[in-house]
């Protein structure tokens, strides 16, 4: 039972009385029982192990002695539940406000974990919340008749979980909304208890007042009318509890930003409206869950759909929803839970166009959705069949009663107009009409039978249509899984499943076995039905062409199949028909013997009739007509969807096919498609070669051969390249990046090393035509694309198709950058193009910078340097070196720049290398020419580095002092103090360095410099170089007007922000040196200190090994950094978690690229530190 101590262990808690007193043997005022030990009530509710009823009542007995101590009980127990460590005592809970208790909760609050019971997994939480919930419930109800009624034990919990669900901390808010909400339910119980006792005291008061008056008790009237007034003002009194409830918690939380609040809020009126129907089955209450139904949240939108559900199913309660499902009847289409359960008992209630709006979900890639769905559609539509008569026989075939319900699919697919989605539509009826689907004799019925009298025939689309549903019906009972994109991985099938799939596959085979050849014969011309009908062979148990004694209709096949292949051209029908080859073409099967012959012969055929079509083709050079040309043509295309799926290397066809490809180069007038078709096959040959050696039985010899005939076809195709013809460079370009990457260093892996000899690796040469070939034809814009012909420019279709043709283009020349073909630096010109095009080809290289920061971090942060590095030269070509920065084409550059430092993610540990190198090619790069405007001037690329600052966030604290070490290696003196506007990408650039830096990095001058003045006192001259300096030395010459360390610490900083004022516990000492060899002249300039009364000499400097460019001739001295302002990069912002949804795109920028390793993010030791001749290492 339960046991409660009011304070804190130790401490004597209200209530409690000296020994004797009325609570001698309590705690609290509660008896302790079977040897429980005393605990506080969240321990009792937490272990689970008592009733609840029990728990309760003991603190009700603890109430009625001291409500108060019992209260604060009650108050330490939700604070408990929240997760907080902090217990409110009996004097806060008398002397403070509610916000100003929970204000010093939040405080108790443990920050090093977000865990809280409604959250922590373990199985001794797994149980915490029902009990937590039944705790509530029962706590109401057992209250309901005296305690709820005294106006304090309610008010204060609807106030106290009023404001904690009003808390920032999603712990309070959490534990307290669904505290309010189970309060909310067991007072509607209540509610509804009062108002069914309510309507039987008026019916008994009634009954007794219309008794005659000699027979009328005026006792038992007076005792009715006083209980009804009772029960009225509990009632009220129920009410207004219950609007203080749903006004301050559940109208704000039911749009908090966390999803499970939102569920707890729209769960529990769902509960609220089934239970008192009367009060809250209303407009007023209905709009909530409405509106609720479009949250992002699938979670939420399932307890509507829940909610509704229950309201639905209802008949009673369903009458008053007519106004709720008009209102939101586009909301409740796109629930199909709602719509498929309610609405096929309600034919009312929706429209038939709102039911064609439902029929359209079949499509829908969601499967449960689209099930649903066609249960919806099959009761719509397909539920009324004409009634067989007794005794009659089974009608088959056309007369079926199936046969109208599949005219009926045939023609709601075609009215769809989704013509390439049968699959799916199938796929949602199989479950609820799979009787229907499987009825195929049938459907060869009403394609191979004449109508009957009166019965209007299929059209050609009708046909058409309904061969495409008869594929898919039979690939969904061979195969029993679900289309491309509907599957949820692969399901183990049971026993009946199995037996269910080999009966339905016997079938099939039988029945089509018989029906195939006569219709391939009868649509033999029409390219579309032929494709679609050559595909069901693959389904076929092909042991019962012998078993059930049917081989002459395999002949019968076999021969259509031939005839097929002599009258079509169309590239998809001859893949049809090698397809159909290859499933037939199984050893496994007696039939094997049979179909090869057959197939051999057609090879033969084809073969030889190419061989001697294309002599004479050559033989005839220009004077070949286009006759000809068809003739080698056709005969080629033939071969080549052949050879997609069957081994011709008994045929010698390399030769003839380079041999062609070879006259077209040297003429230049070899007709498109031929070559196009040629180089397919002779990259055919290529792979069925290697597939061959593969397999470990070859011979030297064919190595040889096979590396010979590989580096020539490559040859050839990089020839092609610079063909005038855009088709066939794709042709070449594809098949050449396919090529390099088959016969890269990686096909040696698995235990493949006697295939070594094959490898090839491109030379720089073809290297750069691939990368020409993809700045050329991809990265164009949609009006330059010239392969729409035909004047379709305009044509939505051909500019969709032109754009998935340049993305398979990029997408085979990245695989060649991921798999480490190409030089990963060849990369850059991809890379920079990722703003620009980022619509069309943004995710092609954004994965392909994921995938080389993979493989080498470094050489990835290179080549993203290098982009950028290449748009700006491009930019001082079309702009000039005196070009504005706030021009778009340099705002573009550091918009990339921002988007390449997202892209690298939270984690700087893993990054830091990478991030080191990046700064230090910019570095270089900046300071690499000299300035146009001569000695003096600022150097050529210095706007650089205001690209380069992007990056800084995403260098750690320590590093930052190591870059700008390195930077100060390329400073002169006279840089340090120039102000112009033209300096301030460096002056920016180092104050990004500066930023959040620890206070080691200052140097002795800028510890003196805080307390300088921040106005300039005099000006000083620039130093002149001395002809005798060494050169591995920095000093300052003879006649320097700087004398002291005070002279150089008046120096304002050139155009030197002000820094924001920093608010913090400690602040470190300023005076402690860094490296004596430098020395700095940047003051903050928010401190005036009083004149330094001893000048201080400079000590030398030591010049590094890196000899700056020829503008930094003069002396200088390094310039050191100032001490950093501490606060936060843009990427370092906290993760904070707002109440209200409205702030929930804070994060959107920083998820930009965050597939990249970021979500493991490291505790970084702050002494660790890049060395300062790191720079020079990872170089080597």
């Amino acid at each position: 039972k339960y046991l409660s101590q009011g304070g804190k262990k130790g401490k004597k808690a209200i209530g409690d009385k000296g020994k004797g007193g009325k609570a001698a043997g309590r705690i609290n005022g509660h008896h302790q029982e079977n040897g429980m030990e005393n605990m506080m009530l969240f321990e009792v509710v937490k272990l689970g192990r008592s009733a609840m009823q029990s728990v309760v009542d003991d603190w009700i007995e603890s109430y009625k002695h001291d409500r108060d101590a019992a209260l604060l009980d009650l108050i330490n127990f939700f604070i408990q539940c929240s997760g907080c460590k902090g217990v409110v005592s009996a004097e806060m809970f008398r002397n403070m406000q509610n916000s100003e208790i929970i204000r010093r909760m939040t405080e108790e609050f443990d920050e090093d974990s977000g865990d809280y019971p409604l959250t922590i997994a373990g199985p001794q939480w797994k149980k915490f919340k029902s009990s937590f919930c039944e705790f509530i419930s029962v706590l109401v109800r057992q209250c309901q008749y005296s305690i709820i009624y005294d106006e304090y034990m309610m008010d204060t919990v609807i106030s106290l979980l009023t404001g904690l669900s009003d808390s920032q901390v999603r712990a309070f808010r959490h534990t307290s909304t669904l505290a309010a909400m189970k309060l909310m339910t067991a007072l509607v119980n209540v509610a509804l208890n009062l108002s069914i006792n309510m309507d039987n005291t008026q019916r008994q008061y009634e009954a007794e007042r219309n008794k005659i008056v000699a027979k009328r008790a005026n006792d038992r009237l007076e005792l009715l009318l006083q209980k009804r007034k009772e029960l009225q003002e509990n009632q009220d009194e129920i009410e207004n509890m219950m609007n203080a409830i749903f006004k301050g918690v559940f109208v704000h939380r039911y749009r908090d930003s966390i999803a499970e609040i939102r569920a707890i809020c729209i769960e529990e009126i769902g509960v609220w409206m089934k239970l008192y129907s009367d009060a809250f089955l209303n407009d007023s209450y209905l709009k909530y869950v409405g509106w609720t139904m479009h949250d992002k949240q699938g979670e939420v939108r399932l307890k509507c759909l829940t909610a509704l559900q229950g309201l639905y199913y209802n008949r009673e309660l369903n009458a008053r929803l007519e106004l709720f499902t008009s209102r939101f009847k586009v909301s409740t289409t796109l629930s199909s839970s709602v719509l498929c359960s309610p609405c096929s008992s309600t034919d009312e209630v929706l429209t038939p166009e709102d039911c064609e709006s439902v029929y359209h979900l079949v499509y829908s890639a969601h499967r449960p959705v689209a099930v649903a769905a066609g249960e919806f559609l099959y009761k719509k539509l397909f539920s009324q069949r004409e009634p067989e008569e007794e005794g009659a026989p089974k009608r088959r075939g056309r007369q079926s009663p199936n046969a109208n319900l599949i005219k009926t699919t045939v023609f709601f697919f075609l009215e769809s107009e989704l013509h390439e989605h049968a699959a799916y539509l199938v796929d949602s009826l199989w479950e609820c009409g799979a009787e229907l689907l499987k009825d195929w004799e049938c459907m060869i019925s009403l394609l191979l039978d004449d109508p009957l009298p009166g019965e209007e025939a299929l059209t050609d689309r009708q046909e058409t249509a309904l061969i495409e549903i008869m594929l898919c019906t039979v690939r969904q009972a061979a195969e029993c899984h679900p289309p491309v994109g509907r599957g949820t991985g692969k399901r183990v099938m049971t026993a009946k499943e199995k037996k269910t799939q080999l009966d339905d596959r016997t079938k099939i085979t039988e029945l089509f076995a018989v029906a195939l050849p006569p219709l391939l014969a009868k649509y033999a011309v029409d390219a579309e039905k032929v494709t679609n009908l050559l595909l069901l062979p693959q389904f076929f148990d092909l042991e019962i062409y012998t078993t059930g004694r049917l081989e002459k209709h395999l002949e019968a096949l076999l021969r259509q199949i031939k005839e097929i292949v002599e009258k079509h051209t169309d590239t998809e029908v001859l893949e049809a028909c090698s397809k159909t080859y290859h499933s037939l073409c199984n050893e496994e099967f007696t039939i094997f013997n049979r179909v090869d012959i057959a197939r051999s012969q057609l090879l033969d055929e084809l073969v030889d009739k190419f061989t001697r079509l294309l002599e004479d083709f050559l033989r005839e050079g220009e004077d070949a007509d286009e006759d000809d040309a068809y003739q080698v043509l056709s005969t080629l295309k033939r071969i080549t969807a052949f050879h997609n799926a069957h081994d011709l290397s008994g045929w010698d066809l390399f030769t003839s096919n380079f041999k062609l490809l070879n006259t077209g180069i040297e003429n230049g007038d070899m007709p498109e498609q031929i070559v196009i078709h040629s180089l397919q096959c002779t990259h055919y040959v290529i792979l069925w070669q290697l597939a061959k050696l593969s397999e470990g039985s070859s011979r030297k010899d064919d190595l040889v051969t096979l590396r010979k005939q590989m580096r020539a076809f490559c040859m050839m195709c990089q020839r092609y390249l610079t063909n005038v013809n855009t088709a066939v460079k794709e042709q070449a370009f594809t098949i050449l990046c396919d090529l390099l990457l088959i016969f890269s260093h990686q096909m040696v892996s698995g235990g493949r090393e006697h295939l070594e000899p094959l490898v090839y690796s491109p030379e720089d040469s073809l290297q750069a035509e691939l990368l020409t070939f993809i700045l050329n034809h991809v990265f164009i814009d949609q009006d330059d694309d010239t392969n729409s012909t035909d004047g379709q420019q305009d044509d939505e279709a051909v500019k969709i198709e032109a754009l998935h043709k340049r993305r398979n283009l990029l997408a085979a020349y990245c695989k060649l950058i991921i798999y480490c073909v190409v030089e990963m630096k060849t990369g850059a010109d991809i890379f920079k193009q990722y703003m620009r095009y980022y619509n069309d080809y943004g995710d092609i290289i954004k994965e392909t910078m994921s995938k080389t920061r993979q493989i080498d971090k470094i050489q990835c942060a290179k080549t993203l340097i290098l982009s950028l590095q290449q748009l700006f030269n491009e930019m001082l070509s079309d702009l000039g070196h005196g070009f504005d920065r706030s021009s778009s084409a340099f705002c573009g550059i550091k918009e990339l720049a921002r988007r390449f430092s997202l892209t690298f993610g939270l984690d700087q540990v893993k990054t830091r290398d990478a991030i080191a190198m990046l700064h230090k090619d910019g570095i270089e790069f900046a300071f690499k020419d000299p300035s146009p405007q001569g000695e003096g001037g600022p150097p050529l690329n210095l706007a650089f580095l205001d690209i380069l600052s992007e990056f800084s966030s995403k260098l750690m604290r320590q590093d930052k002092r190591t870059v700008h070490m390195y930077l100060e290696r390329f400073m002169t003196f006279q840089m340090a103090l120039q102000r112009e506007d033209c300096w301030l990408p460096l002056i920016s650039y180092r104050n990004s360095l500066q930023a959040g830096g620890d206070d080691d990095t200052m140097s002795v001058m800028s510890g003196y410099s805080s307390r300088g003045s921040s106005v300039r006192s005099k000006k000083i001259k620039p130093p002149v170089a001395t002809v005798g300096t060494p050169a591995p030395k920095r000093k300052l010459p003879e006649g320097t007007e700087v004398k002291s360390v005070a002279d150089v610490k008046t120096m304002q900083t050139p155009v030197m922000m002000p820094s924001p004022h920093l608010t913090s516990t400690a602040m470190r000492d300023p005076k402690r040196s860094r490296d004596d060899g430098y020395m700095g002249v940047y003051p903050l300039p928010h401190e005036q200190p009083p004149p330094h009364p001893h000048p201080q000499h400079h000590q030398q400097t030591p010049q590094h090994h890196q000899t700056p460019m020829d503008y930094n001739n003069g002396v200088s001295i390094s310039v050191c950094s100032r001490r950093g302002t501490g606060l936060m990069e843009e990427d370092e912002e906290p993760i904070v978690e707002d109440v209200m949804m409205s702030s929930e795109g804070r994060m959107d920028d920083l998820n930009e690229g965050m597939d990249f390793d970021t979500m493991d993010i490291d505790l970084v030791r702050n002494d660790v530190e890049i060395k300062s001749n790191f720079f020079y290492q990872i170089c080597l």
